[in-house]
């Protein structure tokens, strides 16, 4: 039991929003704050589209996939995220507080949740904390900036990576796109060859691959570095 704490401690300290925070510091605020653990089985969901962000939330282990439906369009992204991460921190405050997408296990997972509430307290108990919650937020914030030129005038590709990159949370290693294929030549602004012509030159980089229904990107990260 005390080797998968420590794991944990270990998975926690990784995080921006733990970053400057010792195991003894970590230990303290868990056993001072009602931290949760909870456990999900592959497949179980662990948040509703829809849902109130009323926690913060960290993967501490396994993996989760998140999947977003677009309302107007028949266009859907999954994305996974291994631990450790954090859900959402960004609807955690602000007017908008609704999970934009659901949340599954995908294989077994630990989740450790802390209310809004105890989670401010913590903020308020600690600078470190409440500048690591700021930086953070910066980095959601801030992470599209230098693409938004792709919006109006980039090519097909720079505006996929657009999309991918405003929907894929930091960090997010494999991400699939499902759609009609109609819908997302809409989404981008793109006639249907023009996207073929694009996703072809992706996937002989080995950037992607792709069907008539479906993108599948296995390595993320390689492609925002190579599209830009």
């Amino acid at each position: 039991m005390a080797g998968n704490v420590e794991s944990m401690y270990r998975q926690l300290k990784q995080l921006p929003l733990f970053q400057g925070v010792s195991s003894d510091q970590l230990s303290q605020l868990i056993e001072k704050l009602p931290f949760h653990f909870l456990k999900f089985s592959d497949g179980e969901q662990i948040i509703a589209a829809g849902e109130q962000c009323t926690h913060l939330r960290f993967v501490v282990s396994g993996s989760v996939t998140l999947t977003t439906r677009l309302s107007h369009l028949n266009v859907e992204l999954s994305q996974t995220l291994d631990a450790p991460s954090v859900l959402a921190p960004d609807f955690l405050f602000g007017r908008d507080t609704a999970y934009p997408f659901s949340a599954t296990a995908c294989g077994p997972a630990g989740i450790l949740q802390l209310v809004k509430s105890d989670y401010v307290k913590m903020l308020q108990a600690d600078k470190v904390f409440l500048f690591n919650i700021l930086n953070c937020l910066s980095l959601y914030s801030q992470r599209l900036s230098g693409r938004l030129a792709a919006v109006k005038d980039g090519s097909v590709a720079e505006r996929l990576v657009f999309f991918i990159e405003s929907m894929a949370a930091p960090g997010a290693t494999h991400v699939e796109l499902h759609f009609v294929q109609k819908d997302l030549c809409t989404l981008l602004g793109a006639q249907r060859a023009t996207l073929l012509r694009a996703l072809d030159r992706l996937a002989a980089s080995g950037l992607l691959r792709h069907s008539q229904a479906s993108i599948v990107i296995d390595d993320v990260r390689s492609l925002l570095e190579a599209v830009k």
